[in-house]
C-alpha cells in the first residue's frame, strides 16, 4: 500500500506526465499537424541521441557558460549595492524609480541599445543578460534588509552593540531568504534574455541559436527538443538555488 510519503515524491511527476497526455491528445485529435508539433516519444528519442551523439553539448554549453557570466556579474552588482540602499532607506527611496522603470521594461527591448554599444559579440549577449538579472537581484537584496525585524534591530541597539555586528549578524542573515529569492529569479532571467539574445543577436552556438536554426530549416524535431531541453535546464538551474538555499538558509521564516 502507497503511504502519503511516497504519494507526495511522486507529486513532481503528475506535470510531466499531463503534459505528454495533452500533447498526445492534441495529435490524436487532429488539433494540429504532425508536420508542426512530432509525437512526443518521437522527439525525447530525438533529444536522447543528441546527448548519445554528442551533438548538444557544445550548444549546451555555450549557453551555460554566458548564462552563469551574467549571472556572476549581475550577483557580484546587485548584492552589495542592494544591501547598500536597503540599509539607508531614503538612498532606496531617492532611485526606486530608476530600479522599478528599468525592472519593469522588458530587457529584450533593450536588445537594439546594447548592440550599438557592444557590437554583435558574445559581451552583448552576457551584458544584457547581466543587466536584465542585476535589477532583480538588486531589489530583492534591498528589501531583505529593509524587511529585516525591526525589533531584534532596536533590541541589539539598546544593548549597546556596535553598528558593524548588527548589519553583519542581523541585517544580513535577515535579508538572506529574500535574497536568495532574488538569486533565483536572477538566474532564470539570465538563462531566458541569453537564450533570446542568442537566436536575434548574430550567434554561432548555443540553444537559442539551435532553436532559430531548426525552426528556419523546418527541423521540427530538433527544434522541440531544443526546447524542452532548454527548459530542463532552467528548471534545474532553479532546483540548485532551492536546495542551496535550504541547506544556507536553514532558519528562514522562524521567528
Amino acid at each position: 500500500m502507497i503511504n502519503k510519503e511516497h504519494l507526495q515524491k511522486l507529486l513532481p511527476l503528475i506535470g510531466p506526465i499531463a503534459l505528454l497526455l495533452l500533447w498526445n491528445l492534441m495529435l490524436e485529435a487532429k488539433w494540429v499537424k504532425p508536420i508542426l508539433l512530432p509525437p512526443p516519444g518521437a522527439t525525447i528519442a530525438y533529444m536522447a541521441d543528441s546527448f548519445m551523439s554528442g551533438a548538444i553539448f557544445g550548444d549546451l554549453f555555450a549557453t551555460i557558460k554566458r548564462t552563469f557570466y551574467a549571472f556572476a556579474i549581475a550577483a557580484a552588482v546587485g548584492i552589495p549595492f542592494g544591501i547598500i540602499l536597503g540599509s539607508n532607506e531614503k538612498l532606496y527611496r531617492s532611485v526606486e524609480f530608476l530600479i522599478d522603470f528599468f525592472r519593469s521594461t522588458p530587457s529584450s527591448a533593450l536588445i537594439p541599445l546594447f548592440m550599438l554599444i557592444f557590437g554583435i559579440t558574445d559581451i552583448n549577449k552576457i551584458a544584457i543578460a547581466a543587466f536584465a538579472a542585476v535589477l532583480v537581484i538588486l531589489f530583492n537584496s534591498a528589501y531583505g534588509v529593509m524587511n529585516a525585524k525591526k525589533t531584534r534591530v532596536n533590541a541589539a541597539k539598546t544593548m549597546g552593540i556596535p553598528t558593524r555586528y548588527i548589519f553583519r549578524d542581523i541585517l544580513l542573515m535577515e535579508s538572506l531568504p529574500q535574497t536568495f529569492v532574488g538569486l533565483r529569479m536572477g538566474i532564470s532571467m539570465a538563462l531566458v534574455i541569453v537564450i533570446v539574445a542568442e537566436m536575434f543577436i548574430g550567434s554561432e552556438n548555443g540553444l537559442g541559436h539551435r532553436i532559430i536554426d531548426a525552426q528556419q530549416v523546418f527541423n521540427v524535431k530538433e527544434m522541440y527538443s531544443s526546447i524542452l531541453i532548454t527548459g530542463a535546464l532552467g528548471y534545474g538551474l532553479n532546483l540548485l538555488f532551492l536546495l542551496s538555499e535550504k541547506r544556507i538558509v536553514h532558519w528562514g521564516g522562524k521567528a
